[in-house]
């Protein structure tokens, strides 16, 4: 069954996981990191759910790809601030890891539905 909203597809609902979980998470974050490091890695995080559901939208494929490659592109710099988060000892070692096995997720996930797209597109 197709979906009928970007809610449904299983990409976002994992990219929301994530994001939900950085903005838990990013709650501990020092005082003076909250218009830097909190603030960028919250954006960066929203950004990939936000792409997925835009290119949700789109009518031509190659404009879906497009917002999904921008999605992909936040999640690899929301992998990039929480190593810093973790260089910087605001998250554990743990949770590093937890947050970027949910982060490389949502990226297999996406690579697939974008192959799936250009499958379907190329018939």
């Amino acid at each position: 069954m197709a979906a009928r909203s970007f809610e449904q597809l299983a990409v976002w609902q994992q990219g929301h996981e994530l994001e939900l979980s950085i903005y838990r998470i990013t709650r501990r974050f020092p005082i003076e990191e909250r218009f830097s490091l909190s603030d960028q890695l919250r954006r960066a995080a929203s950004s990939i759910t936000a792409n997925i559901a835009e290119g949700f939208r789109r009518i031509s494929p190659r404009d879906k790809l497009h917002f999904y490659n921008i999605s992909q592109g936040s999640l690899s710099e929301t992998l990039n601030h929480l190593i810093l988060a973790r260089d910087l000892d605001y998250i554990t070692a743990e949770e590093s890891r937890l947050l970027n096995d949910k982060a490389r997720l949502v990226s297999i996930m996406l690579n697939r539905y974008c192959q799936a797209l250009i499958r379907n597109t190329s018939r």
